[in-house]
């Protein structure tokens, strides 16, 4: 069994930055972060597998960096140039279906219960 605990998140203007974190009690394979806007489907934000590569999804890459800290079980999503599109609840999970990257949903065993993220224009 896996626990993830996210902490991080809070209310920016656009342009901003913030750094979530999430600590997980076990090693597993591939993480990954994803949100849940309103009215629309849970997607995959970032994801690193065990040999650090990494896997953005198109709306993130270039201001989104997904990172983990092997040493204090701790996975992060460093967020600049923040949009009001990005407004969403974000999940860690963790995954031991998987070594590589992943941004599916079903690839992941372990939630955690998420932190919001507000971006006001």
């Amino acid at each position: 069994q896996v626990q993830l605990v996210e902490s991080g998140g809070g209310s920016v203007q656009a342009g901003g930055s913030l750094r979530l974190s999430c600590a997980y009690t076990n090693a597993t394979s591939a993480m990954g972060w994803f949100r849940l806007a309103p009215g629309k489907e849970r997607e995959g934000v970032a994801s690193i597998g065990t040999t650090s590569r990494t896997a953005y999804t198109d709306s993130v890459k270039g201001r989104f960096t997904v990172s983990k800290d092997n040493a204090k079980n701790t996975l992060y999503l460093q967020m600049n140039s923040l949009k009001p599109d990005d407004t969403a609840m974000y999940y860690c999970a963790a995954s031991r279906l998987t070594w590589v990257p992943s941004l599916r949903i079903n690839e992941y065993n372990y939630w955690g219960q998420g932190t919001q993220v507000t971006v006001s224009s």
